[in-house]
């Protein structure tokens, strides 16, 4: 009967037997530490350079908008371009920029403006290749398969955010910021190495006409009830530009979205949860206020990520929840009342454990939001849905950080931090019961072209 129970619950490991998958997936979990190594160093140089959290919180204001602009981009280039290419491209962006933190760390240059024009560099080449990844996911696995490949992706980003900022923390401390940015470029070969052994990707309008495939998708649509019916059919419901990159081929994604409740309000609620609760910006200041300095920083950056690891290696049921709706809304619930208890805290193990609740609801949001988007979407439109989703999933917890250092700036990080916990349960459940459609949405079980 144990065994049994453990089969259950414990994550279900079946993509991993797809190597295309696989290596993508080890390379991401790789490079994702020295990512991790990075999103603590450049908070703590540009702390320790003007002591102000509302500095700290701007990193989020210069992800924000090459975010946005090349999500928005990136995601439709997706839909037309060879997506092994794409992300090839996109990576070596990334892998310039980090080379940019580190010389600048190397010759001691201490200006606090540079540092977030890289930072914004580095976010935009993330915003062509996290949603081209994205995208190329379910062609991957079996559509029966993408949510646990999801929640095996978010395991091992977890433990990135784990080791990453710990490690990160110990490197500034005894090395210096260089040889942060030095672990960075070095895992970061890891995703170089693992997007070149992906096959080519083309676009499946290559090989399966418009109407049919547009035909295919809005039937399987209807079916699953993530289309109302008389919506239309073929390819008078799903216009499509696949070989043109433009402003209307953004708007595409735009009205896709705007038509289909289900996958507008696992934006909206994603966005909530992040941009009022995250309290990110705040760790410097309050790992130097109350818990010791640089030390304990560490701590705060990954404890949201203990509580995701522990609940992502029991999450074998989320493959089998149907009403992901439901689920996302407790798992955000979660997330933020624990995020405020944990402001609560003067103590550092118990904000450690609280964040670490908090961060398993947010694994069980995340994981459903992400297998919304990838099996309620034909593939030729998989990639701008998905450049939607990253600006959304990296871009709330920037304009968290951004609330979250204004507020503390005239209020203090104890109000900053708590209040924002309280702000997000409140402003979720109000929408939630606007939107009443989304709780009872049931996610398909057809597989997509």
């Amino acid at each position: 009967m144990t065994s049994s129970l453990l089969q259950r619950i414990a994550v279900d490991s079946r993509p991993l037997r797809y190597p295309d998958f696989r290596r993508l997936w080890l390379g991401q979990g790789v490079s994702f530490v020295g990512y991790q190594i990075t999103t603590v160093a450049v908070p703590l140089q540009i702390y320790a350079l003007t002591k102000s959290s509302l500095w700290v919180g701007l990193i989020g204001v210069a992800s924000l908008v090459p975010l946005i602009v090349f999500g928005m981009w990136g995601g439709a280039v997706a839909d037309v371009m060879e997506r092994r290419k794409l992300v090839l491209i996109a990576s070596v962006v990334t892998w310039a920029a980090t080379w940019g933190l580190l010389i600048q760390a190397l010759l001691h240059v201490g200006n606090a403006l540079l540092l977030l024009g890289l930072i914004a560099v580095q976010s935009a080449g993330f915003a062509v290749s996290g949603p081209t990844r994205g995208a190329i996911i379910p062609r991957l696995v079996p559509l029966e398969l993408v949510a646990p490949a999801n929640a095996v992706n978010f395991v091992v980003q977890s433990v990135g955010t784990i080791i990453g900022p710990l490690f990160g923390a110990l490197v500034v401390t005894n090395i210096g910021y260089g040889g942060a940015y030095g672990f960075d470029i070095a895992l970061f070969t890891a995703s170089l190495y693992a997007s070149y052994r992906l096959p080519r990707i083309p676009p499946l309008a290559d090989s399966v006409s418009s109407a049919e495939l547009a035909a295919a998708e809005v039937g399987r649509a209807e079916l699953s009830g993530t289309l109302p019916a008389g919506a239309g059919t073929g390819a008078q419901a799903v216009q499509l530009s696949r070989r043109r990159v433009g402003f209307r081929s953004v708007v595409e994604g735009f009205s896709f979205i705007a038509s289909r409740p289900v996958l507008w309000m696992s934006f909206l609620v994603d966005l909530i949860a992040m941009s009022f609760a995250m309290p990110r910006a705040l760790f410097p200041a309050v790992a130097d206020q109350r818990f010791g300095g640089e030390g304990a920083v560490g701590w705060l950056y990954a404890a949201i990520a203990i509580g995701a690891v522990v609940g992502g290696l029991s999450s074998g049921w989320l493959g089998r929840v149907r009403r992901q709706g439901i689920a996302m809304t407790v798992g955000i619930v979660a997330w933020g009342v624990f995020v405020a208890l944990a402001g609560l805290s003067n103590l550092l193990w118990l904000t450690v454990v609280l964040l670490a609740v908090a961060g398993a609801g947010d694994l069980v949001s995340t994981v459903c939001r992400q297998t919304i988007v990838q099996t309620s979407v034909p593939d030729e439109l998989r990639g701008r849905l998905q450049g939607v989703y990253t600006v959304v999933v990296v871009g709330g917890p920037r304009l968290g950080d951004l609330r979250a250092g204004a507020v503390a700036s005239f209020a203090g990080t104890s109000m900053a931090w708590v209040s924002g916990g309280v702000a997000c349960v409140v402003a979720l459940l109000l929408v939630v019961a606007l939107v009443p459609s989304f709780v009872r949405y049931q996610r398909p079980r057809t597989r997509p072209r």
